[in-house]
């Protein structure tokens, strides 16, 4: 976790109340007519060429007042503004 401080862009008022989402991918494939789980794979490497990476955060922010999920980036950047006003 980064230590910054946070301010919902949503709500303005929270500081102090969030939830930290983990995220963690795994690499699947699923039967196209079921939606069930074929196969599990431990690395993206192991899927082979077609399966891309996940590159997206490793963890969300969740704001203890409204609800606002975002990355946590945004949070830390409404927190630095707020300091200024």
């Amino acid at each position: 976790m980064m230590s910054a401080p946070y301010c919902c862009p949503n709500c303005k008022t929270n500081r102090s109340r969030f939830n930290i989402i983990e995220q963690i991918a795994h690499a699947v494939r699923l039967d196209p007519q079921t939606g069930e789980t074929i196969e599990r794979f431990d690395a993206v490497s192991d899927a082979g060429p077609l399966q891309a990476a996940y590159n997206g955060p490793a963890r969300r922010i969740q704001c203890g007042s409204c609800g606002l999920v975002e990355d946590e980036k945004t949070f830390i950047k409404f927190g630095e503004n707020y300091k200024r006003m």
